[in-house]
């Protein structure tokens, strides 16, 4: 499972700040996040607009960025 935290004014359209996904195989940060659809919708547009940062393990990272089972994503 990966885990999706999402930092200061950050949340889904929900309200939730924390998402857990079961992956199978590597995905990208891009696909990770397209991938969870309309709650995450918003934070998707602000990828592709570079206005948000993303970490991995602690560790910036990019929208190509692999991300493995038990990786944590903010």
């Amino acid at each position: 499972m990966i885990t999706i935290t999402l930092m200061g004014d950050l949340q889904t359209v929900d309200g939730e700040r924390a998402l857990g996904c079961e992956i199978t195989d590597s995905v990208t940060v891009k696909q990770l996040i397209r991938k969870q659809g309309k709650p995450l919708r918003e934070i998707f547009q602000l990828l592709k607009e570079k206005k948000v940062m993303v970490t991995v393990n602690k560790r910036i990272a990019s929208e190509e960025t692999k991300v493995y089972d038990g990786d944590a994503v903010y």
